[in-house]
């Protein structure tokens, strides 16, 4: 599954877009490596949704560029907030009424909708879906022409520990096999066990992007450790490599990358008693929270046609 686009998928230079007098994204640059995951993230007002669909081509840049994918469901998949989807159709029909957009049969549509689970409901009515069987219904849509390039919006609300765990899947399964992911969310939780590579929006504009292995060297989880006294424990551990010590407030050691054995050795080494050490492991939110900022302008980013773009119609948990 190659784009035929080199070692980038999207790649956007120095994008911004004004809506009147609100700036919605300003000076973004980012790149979507083909073949990956890539996860756009940050807190709702950040500009994710401005991005996404100016990389579909539905809104233009005000400045700067976007070197996205190929226009047209053989290339690119989308799935858009909200999901653009009708809710007197049932889901078989969903899917047949844009298949002959798609240039795929009805056998398509029927593996398409065991891929997705969706074969048990094939025949009830949108209306009657839970929001995150809609977000499904969206994902098979924009899986039916089999593109390269998915650009996904929101596509983590309102899932359970069940469906985050089988949209990872779907996720890691279109990379491996060569195709390359593009997908928003409000949580850092959400989108850390997929992704290869995160980029933080607060406010319009990029405040951080990296892998999701340097985004947790940067913030490690720790042990804090209630010792005297404490600058004592501190010395001792930074003598056997262990430098990233905070004090606390109230005293306490946070300790970085030292096991609590390691700890209580080199402790009683140096004659620094132990109180206690406790865990502190960092949720990937907590992370977020630091890199970003609510939004102070909310701006409403003008809601596309489906029809005017088929496609539409508690620890870091990450291996990598």
């Amino acid at each position: 599954m190659s784009n035929g686009r080199g070692s980038d998928a999207v790649l956007v230079r120095g994008a911004g877009k004004q809506f009147g007098l609100v700036s919605a994204v300003h000076e973004i640059d980012f790149a979507v490596p083909a073949g990956s995951v890539t996860a756009l993230v940050g807190p709702a007002g950040a500009g994710k949704s401005t991005v996404l669909q100016m990389v579909l081509g539905l809104q233009q840049p005000t400045t700067g560029s976007i070197d996205g994918p190929n226009r047209g469901p053989a290339a690119v998949g989308a799935v858009l907030s909200p999901r653009g989807l009708h809710p007197a159709r049932t889901v078989r029909d969903q899917l047949l009424c844009y298949a002959p957009v798609a240039g795929v049969s009805r056998r398509r549509v029927a593996t398409v909708l065991d891929e997705t689970g969706l074969t048990a409901i094939a025949e009830t009515v949108v209306a009657q879906l839970h929001p995150v069987q809609q977000t499904r219904l969206a994902v098979a849509m924009a899986l039916l022409a089999d593109p390269p390039v998915l650009v996904l919006d929101d596509l983590f609300a309102g899932a359970n520990s069940i469906e985050r765990g089988w949209l990872h899947e779907l996720l890691r399964r279109h990379a491996n096999r060569g195709g390359t992911v593009l997908v928003s969310s409000d949580a850092l939780a959400d989108v850390v066990p997929s992704a290869d590579h995160l980029v933080v929006l607060s406010e319009g504009t990029v405040v951080w992007q990296g892998t999701p292995a340097k985004l947790r060297r940067g913030h490690p989880d720790r042990l804090v450790v209630a010792a005297s006294p404490s600058i004592a424990l501190a010395t001792a551990l930074a003598g056997h490599g262990f430098t990233d010590a905070v004090m606390r407030p109230d005293g306490r050691l946070a300790v970085a990358e030292a096991s609590e054995a390691d700890i209580r050795s080199i402790a009683e080494a140096a004659q620094v008693r132990i109180g206690s050490i406790v865990a502190d492991p960092i949720h990937p939110d907590r992370v977020l929270a630091s890199l970003t900022k609510p939004r102070r302008h909310r701006h409403t980013v003008p809601t596309p046609n489906p029809a005017a773009y088929a496609p539409a119609p508690t620890s870091y948990g990450m291996p990598r």
